[in-house]
């Protein structure tokens, strides 16, 4: 007698699946409104300092700085509360607070402006874990590459056509219409996560904001995938802040072009980004075979990339660095969002995007904060040149990196969670 296995039922299709498309959607909208506020700040502080490298720095920290203030809280709340309510709530709160600022404006208070990038941070900190959360709810594991793949090729688009919308917009409306525009952006978004499905979390115990605290910090520090990839992360985040608030100066100072021709180049970047994706959704299975070594390649590439483009001042290279840098970021990210979601415990994914970001968000901050100081003391050609072998450091550091962990808790961490539930009996 023979027997014959059961086949397995493939999942439904991803376009079918509500929640992926909720969750897509709003993060088009957002990614569209991150630009527009980008490009309208940019140009409004380049205008009211007349270029000044330090103030143009400072939108930068300013964006960083609540992320590595509210980072922790946030992904403790993010794992308590329902993630859909967070993520409708966090989009509302963001048009408010530009409501607020077009009100400061009104009254003659252009720093106002800066209020824009830290009250979004802030928001972001509640509500993209609980967007994490939903999708490792909702979306079949196996269908979980092709589900980042498809998002951020999606977000690519606009980090394609975001630029050349918020340039255009602060051209043709300045920074008032900009913030209005903004304001409707952020509103959309909130109604559309209202169809979002209803969210039950597994009731527990009461327990102290610091005991999740420490059962985070355990489950991170007790797992060496997630220890090694923080300081990897760390690494690269040293490097990139110190280039990120200074590539306006690419396009005037190397390029010798007006500063409304950066959103021209950042588009490079985009089209590689949407490219990059594209391929790695395409061979998901490959590239996850192959992850560990494809990570280190892109963050040396990268490294490679940043140091050519400080001493290009031709601008077809200079576009060719942006679009190659493009595609290795693409890898970057499909590696790593999917290894989040697929080997983060669902109980811990808000703890450890809260412990893992501030410090990925503070070394950008720390190197940001010293990038103009840097530029003015010596040139642009040294601020990249030593981001590119910052970064390549952090290559060396992906190679010790096993991105093949198992998923679930460590007995270290389950101690904590029963430690916890223990101390609240008594």
């Amino acid at each position: 007698m023979s027997s014959t296995a059961t086949p397995v039922a493939a999942p439904p299709s991803l376009w079918t699946n509500r929640v992926f498309l909720i969750v897509a959607s709003a993060d088009l909208l957002q990614q569209i409104g991150i630009w527009v506020r980008n490009m309208a700040l940019l140009f409004a502080v380049t205008e009211m300092t007349n270029g000044n490298a330090v103030a143009i720095s400072l939108l930068t920290v300013f964006e960083m700085a609540p992320i590595f203030i509210f980072s922790l809280i946030g992904g403790v709340f993010a794992d308590r509360w329902n993630p859909k309510w967070t993520v409708v709530i966090g989009d509302l709160l963001s048009a408010l607070s530009i409501v607020v600022i077009m009100l400061c404006l009104a009254s003659g208070i252009w720093q106002a402006v800066f209020l824009a990038t830290v009250v979004s941070a802030i928001v972001s900190q509640f509500s993209v874990p609980s967007s994490s959360v939903l999708f490792k709810r909702h979306v079949p594991e196996s269908q979980v590459p092709t589900a980042m793949g498809i998002t951020q090729g999606l977000q690519s688009i606009f980090v394609i056509v975001g630029p050349i919308i918020g340039a255009s917009l602060y051209t043709l409306i300045g920074l008032q219409g900009s913030l209005i525009v903004l304001c409707c952006i952020f509103t959309l978004a909130s109604l559309i996560q209202l169809a979002l499905p209803s969210y039950k979390r597994e009731k527990k115990e009461a327990t102290p904001v610091l005991d999740d605290i420490k059962a985070g910090f355990t489950y991170v520090w007790t797992q060496s995938s997630l220890r090694l990839l923080t300081l990897t992360q760390i690494v690269i985040g040293l490097g990139i802040g110190l280039i990120q608030p200074l590539e306006i100066f690419i396009v005037t100072e190397r390029l010798g072009l007006p500063k409304e021709a950066l959103p021209w180049i950042t588009t490079a970047a985009g089209v590689g980004l949407f490219v990059g994706i594209s391929i790695a959704s395409a061979c998901g299975a490959f590239i996850q075979k192959h992850r560990k070594i494809i990570l280190a390649i892109s963050i040396l590439g990268l490294a490679i990339s940043l140091v050519v483009e400080g001493w290009s001042t031709i601008l077809w290279l200079t576009l060719g660095i942006r679009f190659l840098s493009g595609l290795l970021l693409a890898a970057l990210q499909v590696i790593l969002s999917t290894w989040y979601i697929q080997f983060v415990d669902e109980n811990y994914i808000g703890r450890v995007s809260g412990i893992t970001a501030p410090m990925f968000t503070a070394s950008i901050m720390i190197s940001s904060a010293m990038a103009g100081f840097i530029k003015e003391q010596y040139s642009l050609v040294v601020v990249f040149t030593l981001a590119g072998i910052v970064v390549a450091f952090g290559a060396w550091l992906s190679l010790y990196i096993n991105l093949s962990s198992s998923k679930q808790p460590t007995k270290e961490a389950e101690n904590v969670e029963v430690g916890k539930s223990l101390s609240t009996a008594k």
